[in-house]
């Protein structure tokens, strides 16, 4: 099989060549040319057809989301898009831009090896859609708000399900490698469910993610492991049918 095809654009020059060298130790991918700002990565871009890029967020003259912006409509095969900045402030505006990942310089390369593994994950596995169609980072992740204000963006693979507290008038939500997560006032089960495609109501007060769902037994949900010991996902009769119907349960 062979290579992917791989480009960065960025005009820190350090951190390009720190990344050109991890990307060169993995014989899946080929290295095929390195932007030091945005006119020299569009021609690249052009000239490559990259299957995956690196795009730095601050350069002089024009941004990486302008950048991507500009390009978007001429962009007729597969490319993800990996933004590569030292500024997580950009985190919200790439998940908005639809980009596959984020790498925050300086990088470790166990976090580089996740994205590429994720990549080749999608690749291989057939889920190869362009650049003007790239939801799948968005319905791959899901930006939260805590009481305090606080953002965190959630991978779905590590949502179970959502808990609503009648008390608390919240919900919450149950991760697989972390505590329970409470949400800020004001996320419905409508915005939700409408941000989480694999995501479905099954009671007043549970929302659960449908990757996990193992089967259904005497009205309640049984997940996979890691929400294996979870039993209090009881189906509801306001909920069954559209759950059966739309899953063919």
């Amino acid at each position: 099989m062979c290579a992917y095809k791989v480009i960065v654009v960025d005009d820190d020059e350090m951190a390009a060549e720190a990344l050109a060298f991890e990307l060169e130790k993995k014989p899946e991918f080929s290295l095929d040319g390195i932007a030091r700002n945005a006119r020299q990565g569009k021609k690249l871009i052009a000239a490559v057809r990259p299957d995956l890029l690196f795009l730095d967020v601050e350069m002089p003259e024009m941004t990486g989301m302008e950048l991507l912006r500009d390009i978007r409509d001429s962009i007729i095969w597969n490319m993800k898009v990996v933004f590569y900045t030292a500024y997580d402030k950009y985190m919200i505006e790439a998940i908005r831009e639809s980009a596959f990942d984020y790498l925050l310089k300086p990088f470790q390369p166990q976090e580089l090896d996740q994205i590429l593994h994720r990549f080749l994950q999608q690749m291989q596995g057939g889920q190869r859609t362009g650049l003007a169609s790239m939801p799948s980072s968005i319905s791959d992740t899901f930006m939260v708000y805590t009481p305090t204000n606080d953002m965190r963006v959630l991978r779905t693979s590590e949502i179970g399900f959502f808990r609503y507290s009648s008390e608390r008038k919240l919900w919450e939500v149950i991760l697989s490698n972390d505590p329970p997560l409470t949400l800020r006032r004001g996320m419905t089960a409508d915005l939700i469910i409408r941000n989480l495609p694999r995501c479905v109501q099954i009671h007043q007060s549970y929302i659960i993610n449908m990757d996990y769902l193992m089967l259904i037994k005497d009205n309640r949900c049984l997940l996979y492991p890691p929400f294996d010991r979870v039993t209090e996902l009881l189906v509801s009769k306001k909920f069954k049918k559209e759950l059966q119907d739309r899953f063919c349960l």
